[in-house]
């Protein structure tokens, strides 16, 4: 019989691994609203692939552009598993209920998966499993067009590759699954039709919410991701803060982000020390007395920062590399996208920043101490941060605090 002391104990024991449970259901369910709630929805079939070197290094590109999603297969799960990024999407591919088997493995368990397939027999299984579902459908006339919504509306996302070339199909696929949770992927059949993939995430007034394209030459990779990059536009809400301390902190790293576009005067990066938001920091299109202007540069701050992404993300500076997409942002809040070109990291002298929003909240960023360093006035004027006085004022981002893996979080998290 169990004492009173070993019931309280497992009582307690019980509580705390609900409350875990919760708190991760958190973590994914933000996860899932940070994916389906952002304007583009990007995956990759590695069909085919070994390794992120196949191919000339294509897959290792991919893994640092715009895509949000991998799909992985049996012959190459635990060769590729290990090198996709935390801010991917990681799919697994099972032809058989067997397939299912190797995700147990990896580390855990393959919970972090979502198992596609066309057979609802493996579907069925990888739900008992707990594991989020995906149906893989072909359309090729009438019947399998309504056999693909009434099977995947049972499921987290359905991936439809249609035969013919209209967009008929998938218009009525998406009008069918408005009501539904499920969020649809067109499969580009043509690895080089950059066109389809790009008419499919919006150019047209109804679209799908994601596409899998999977370009197999560097070239049809470089348009695509060329493209995609004009088609984000997301907005940022700017807010007007007000310095409250600019003071020297001695030594550290810093990192120059030099970018593969050219920033106009109103733009910047949204840079900060904490998850509750950062400032916005300028670009080096500004006049400078004793050295030539870099517009392709932001001094943008200590190697700790977190750089303000799209999909409610942040990268550390530290993790940033060539290739890795960043927000650009207006003075009005219109981003856009571009990618890394080289990160410049030396030891220089640090400048901590602090300033305070209407709302009492406050944010810091950590910079290079020197004259030429700037981040935005209200105005949009370029501000010296070794001039910058108690009541400036300044734009920024404020965020609710909470981050893990740069992915926004429930959870109450103090940093100072």
């Amino acid at each position: 019989m169990s004492s009173p002391e070993t019931v309280i104990n497992m009582s307690e024991a019980v509580t705390m691994q609900k409350r875990e449970r919760i708190r991760l259901e958190r973590i994914e369910g933000d996860r899932n609203r940070a994916e389906e709630t952002s304007s583009l929805i990007v995956w990759f079939d590695s069909a085919g692939l070994s390794t992120p070197q196949d191919n000339e290094g294509l897959l290792e590109r991919v893994l640092n552009l715009s895509y949000t999603g991998l799909i992985l297969y049996p012959d190459n799960l635990s060769a590729l598993a290990p090198a996709i990024p935390a801010r991917m999407r990681k799919i697994f591919h099972a032809a058989r209920a067997e397939d299912l088997e190797r995700l147990a493995s990896l580390p855990q368990g393959g919970q972090d998966f979502v198992v596609t397939s066309p057979d609802v027999q493996v579907l069925a299984r990888a739900t008992e499993l707990g594991l989020k579902t995906c149906y893989r459908a072909y359309v090729d006339d009438g019947e399998s067009l309504h056999q693909s919504i009434r099977e995947g509306s049972h499921h987290d996302y359905l991936m439809i590759r249609f035969r013919d070339p209209t967009n008929i199909p998938l218009e009525l696929v998406i009008a069918s699954l408005q009501a539904t949770n499920t969020v649809l992927i067109k499969e580009i059949s043509t690895p080089t039709d950059v066109d389809d993939a790009i008419v499919t995430l919006g150019v047209m007034e109804v679209g799908a919410d994601g596409v899998m394209f999977s370009p197999r030459s560097h070239g049809a990779l470089s348009e695509f991701v060329s493209r995609l990059g004009r088609l984000e536009r997301t907005s940022v809400k700017l807010e007007v803060a007000t310095l409250v301390r600019s003071a020297p902190i001695g030594m550290g790293y810093r990192s120059c982000i030099d970018t593969t576009t050219l920033f106009s005067p109103t733009e910047g990066l949204l840079v900060g020390s904490t998850s509750q938001g950062g400032l916005l920091c300028c670009p080096e299109v500004f006049f400078l007395p004793y050295m030539e202007l870099r517009p392709f540069r932001v001094n943008a701050g200590a190697v700790h920062s977190y750089v303000y992404n799209f999909g409610n993300r942040t990268d550390y500076m530290s993790e940033l590399r060539a290739g890795s997409p960043v927000m650009i942002v207006d003075r009005t809040g219109t981003t856009r996208r571009a990618s890394v070109g080289r990160m410049k990291t030396e030891m220089r002298p640090l400048r901590f920043i602090e300033a305070e929003f209407q709302s009492g909240e406050r944010i810091n960023v950590i910079m290079q101490d020197d004259w030429h360093v700037r981040i935005f006035s209200d105005e949009a004027r370029p501000l010296n941060i070794t001039e910058l006085r108690p009541g400036d004022k300044v734009l920024g981002q404020m965020a609710l605090p909470g981050r893990h893996v740069g992915i926004k979080v429930d959870e109450h998290i103090i940093e100072t």
